[in-house]
């Protein structure tokens, strides 16, 4: 369907063609920006809202004569699916990428040259081969080049979470075509990466648009890792039953297990890792899409550029590699701005696992030191007893305003961190920050005075070192605090040691929650190349000491945070979207999702590109007549109204 002609401005285009009233945050400030030939570095979390930011300057810019915009993507199924739903829009869109073979490509490029598209999607290894770059020369000469879009920029610094080296080449579109306008996008980076990201993409003169990173609907829970399996079986059975997940592992066949363990306990969940078949992870990425109640066991190789809006909760069984990393994952719930949990299960081992692969990497030791201290900031995450969310905040260098409490009773203040705890971005929230939306904040954790517990094994671990002139590992040191003979300690003679025995009143688990926050402060060093044994770091002698205390969160049997009552039957719940729905709305709501199921499967598109929940449960809600009443809904446009219009109303209404 072509754009209507009054469809020429951006607020126009965004009412028009995507079937929205008004722009959220800065997207109006960008969008005017970009359509009026400004560079742009945009930062927007994760369900932002990015894509409108590129998608209505390239209709505009169309419009205005200035040709078609390349949006350069690193994903295929991202592009599929922007492209398919830019089609429902009524916005001539294609995408350049292995998937098509060389006859299709062929018409793509023939439709580039006439003129005939307002977006191209391309990956950045295409971008740079010479036939591309002659298409692009052609479309210049002719005046026919708007716009450079720049998704996931992050991939350009080497410091971001997901570097990808074909992201450095992409220099050459400002190098060759400076008068291009270029907007690059992220929904994460900290100042070092972003700094790489104007370096690289040599961004220098470009507006800045950091937005908020706080998503507000996304609770964010840590527990101690114990049982790791078990733990997020009984979280997935309490609290989301029958709804869709990510859980992220470290290892590919940890997915593997988790996936088929999950299975048989009713679960609907698939593997997903860069080891399986292309056939396979395709089509467990495309069943994660556009079934409703997957659940995705994945690695890292998941996840960028997934778009699905009702992600319930997204659950770590290992410690990610960074902030970033964690952001960005835990970004991919609550896309819809319905409530989604962050679950992760952490411990001990989660530490030295990480510190081993910085350590043994190949990487210089510049890169390794930043590195260590991205990971120190997510174990001081980990560790705190304050609020989760300022910490996260902080460390993108935003400052959270403190919610309203629900109660002022003086023990829900929250303690603060000892300051050697913070991360590489400085200083940490004030005390009483609170969010309202974390487990620290709803139930704040018992906290008991471990300094002399950290002092203990402190002491331990210079003991030894002195005594056999080498390091040993956690388990050695806690069986001599512990005043446990064992035949290693016998070996060693470490029972003559002045500390034996002198923390026999401490648990394995309190003293394992100790050493995770020696090792998150900086007290201690797990040294990969020494088989994982204990070092003494510069951050041991103010607690030796005793000018630092060290306080760590007790243990707490029932798990923190907000609690849902168990579904009586999979599925029983309606989605957030209609939650609020009387039982005849409800009715209409689920009559409306089974037709976009079926027009999605048809057009292989994820149900949400025909039609997100929050629109259906509009419709729901409503009950329209005519087109007119349906016009004004939001999420319905000119191509859709006039594609699907008397569908939904012959749905709505119960008919056939």
């Amino acid at each position: 369907m072509p754009l209507s002609s009054a469809a020429t401005d951006p607020e126009s285009i965004l009412r028009e063609v995507f079937g929205y009233a008004d722009f959220r945050g800065q997207q109006q400030a960008i969008v005017e920006h970009v359509t009026h030939g400004g560079d742009a570095l945009v930062l927007m979390p994760t369900g932002g809202g990015k894509s409108l930011c590129y998608q209505i300057p390239a209709i505009a810019r169309q419009q205005q004569g200035c040709g078609v915009t390349l949006v350069i993507s690193p994903l295929i199924a991202l592009m599929h699916d922007q492209v398919g739903a830019l089609h429902e829009a009524g916005v001539a869109a294609a995408f350049l990428n292995s998937t098509l073979d060389w006859e299709q490509a062929e018409d793509i490029e023939r439709r580039l040259l006439a003129g005939q598209l307002t977006l191209l999607y391309a990956a950045p290894e295409r971008v740079g081969t010479p036939r591309f770059l002659g298409l692009l020369d052609t479309l210049h000469a002719h005046g026919q080049l708007s716009l450079f879009a720049i998704d996931e920029a992050h991939c350009v610094s080497q410091w971001g979470h997901d570097f990808r080296p074909e992201y450095r080449q992409l220099t050459v579109l400002h190098e060759r075509w400076p008068q291009v306008p270029r907007i690059a996008l992220t929904a994460t980076a900290d100042a070092l990466t972003r700094a790489d990201i104007v370096e690289r993409l040599q961004l220098q003169d470009a507006r800045p648009f950091v937005s908020s990173f706080d998503r507000p609907n996304i609770f964010y829970r840590i527990v101690e890792k114990k049982d790791a399996t078990r733990q997020l079986l009984q979280f997935i059975e309490q609290q989301h039953e029958g709804e869709a997940g990510i859980v992220y592992c470290q290892s590919r066949k940890r997915v593997e297990e988790l996936a088929a363990t999950l299975c048989q306990h009713g679960i609907a969940a698939l593997p997903y890792h860069a080891g399986l078949p292309a056939d396979e992870r395709k089509q467990n990425q495309e069943r994660f899409q556009r079934e409703d109640g997957v659940v995705m066991c994945a690695t890292i190789a998941f996840g960028m550029g997934i778009d699905k809006p009702d992600v319930r909760f997204v659950a770590h069984v290992d410690l990610p590699k960074n902030i970033e990393g964690y952001y960005q994952e835990t970004g991919r719930a609550g896309r819809d701005g319905a409530p989604a949990d962050a679950w992760m299960a952490y411990g001990l081992q989660d530490v030295v696992n990480q510190r081993r692969m910085i350590d043994e990497s190949p990487a210089e030791e510049d890169f390794k030191q930043v590195m260590r201290g991205k990971l120190d900031a997510l174990l001081a995450l980990a560790e705190a007893t304050d609020c989760r969310r300022a910490r996260l905040l902080a460390y993108f260098g935003e400052q959270m305003v403190s919610r309203p409490r629900e109660d002022t009773i003086d023990s829900i203040a929250i303690r603060a961190t000892p300051a050697s705890a913070s991360g590489q971005n400085g200083s940490y929230p004030q005390p009483l920050a609170y969010c309202g939306g974390c487990d620290n904040c709803l139930q704040p954790p018992e906290v008991w005075d471990a300094t002399d517990c950290a002092r203990k094994l402190l002491s331990t671990v210079y003991r030894v070192q002195q005594m056999s002139g080498i390091g040993f590992g956690a388990g050695h040191i806690m069986d001599i605090l512990r005043g446990k003979a064992t035949d290693k300690v016998r070996q060693f003679g470490h029972e003559q040691l002045s500390t034996f025995g002198l923390g026999a009143e401490f648990s394995e688990a309190q003293l394992r929650a100790v050493l995770r926050q020696l090792i998150a402060s900086g007290a201690l060093h797990v040294d990969a190349e020494r088989y994982h044994t204990l070092q003494l770091q510069d951050g041991a002698r103010p607690i030796l000491r005793g000018e630092q205390a060290v306080r760590v969160s007790a243990d707490v049997a029932a798990p923190a945070g907000r609690q849902r009552p168990r579904k009586a039957a999979r599925g029983a719940t309606p989605a957030p979207a209609a939650a609020s729905l009387d039982a005849a709305a409800q009715q209409r709501f689920a009559d409306l999702k089974a037709w976009r199921g079926e027009v999605a499967r048809e057009h292989n598109l994820p149900a949400y590109v025909i039609f997100h929940d929050a629109t259906l449960a509009a419709i729901a809600e409503r009950a329209p007549q005519s087109l007119a009443e349906l016009q004004g809904i939001s999420g319905i446009g000119a191509s859709k109204l006039e594609r699907y219009g008397q569908e939904v109303l012959r749905v709505a209404r119960g008919a056939g």
